[in-house]
Parts: C-alpha cells; structure tokens; sequence
C-alpha cells in the first residue's frame, strides 16, 4: 500500500509541475508578451512563421501558441492533478494520457525547431510521467 502511495504522490508531482508550468508560459504567450521579446522568444516566432501553415494566421505572435499550450497541457495535466487528490477512478488513467499528450506535443517542437535541451527534458519528464501512470494503474488493477 505504502507503494502506490509513492507512485500516485509522483503522479501529483508530475501533473502539477508540468500543468503550473505550461500555465505559466501560457500566461505569458497570451497576456503578458505575445511578441516574444522580453523572454527571449522572437526568433522562435520567425522560425514557426517560416515552416508552419497558416502562419499569417496563427504565428503572427504567441497568443495562439499560448492558447494550444494550455489546451494540450496545461488544462489536461491540472484535471488529472485534481482527479488524483479526489482518488477518482479515471486519475491514473489521465495519468498516462497527461504524458502521452506531452510526449507528442515535444515531438511535434523537435519536428518543427530540432532538439533543444528544456524540450529534451520535458519529454523526458513525460515519459517518467506515463510509466508512472503505467506503474500506478497495474498495481492498483492487482489490488482491486
């Protein structure tokens, strides 16, 4: 019992880092400097202008980015830290899902701007955050 108490504190762990953070940068995109410049990001914007569709539309500034941003992360991973400290019986399921969704969404950054370091890490984090989901799901299977 002591186990799965680790694995699903883990589990909370890796929700609410990765969902706060992708608030955080959301906020950012959106509200705080859709442009870019004073974090650092406008060359980004130039380089997503240049290869992604739709671009006039989409990559004229980060608001967008923002808004994918929060819809693929950072609201999944808080739902699933809520339905984790409730004890429902779909949490570790989002569990998994939450890092499958982050996982896709770092491929989708290698694809479109190569390998960086933070990118590296954070689908090294969703990784850890789908086996922990795994791990947690089968022992909680072998209990019932």
């Amino acid at each position: 019992m002591k186990t799965e108490k680790i694995l699903r504190n883990t589990l909370i762990f890796w929700t609410l880092f990765i969902g706060i953070g992708a608030v955080v940068g959301s906020v950012a995109m959106i509200f705080l400097d859709p442009s870019g410049q004073d974090w650092g990001m406008a060359p980004i914007l130039s380089l997503l202008q240049n290869r992604m569709p739709f671009a006039d539309i989409f990559f004229t500034d980060f608001r967008w980015s923002g808004v994918a941003l929060m819809s693929a992360c950072g609201i999944p991973q808080l739902l699933t830290a809520v339905l984790l400290f409730l004890k429902h019986r779909w949490a570790t399921m989002g569990g998994i899902i939450s890092g499958i969704i982050l996982i896709l969404w770092i491929i989708l950054e290698f694809f479109i701007w190569g390998f960086a370091g933070l990118s590296v890490a954070y689908f090294i984090f969703g990784v850890l955050e789908m086996l922990n989901g795994i791990v947690l799901y089968k022992r909680e299977k072998c209990i019932k």
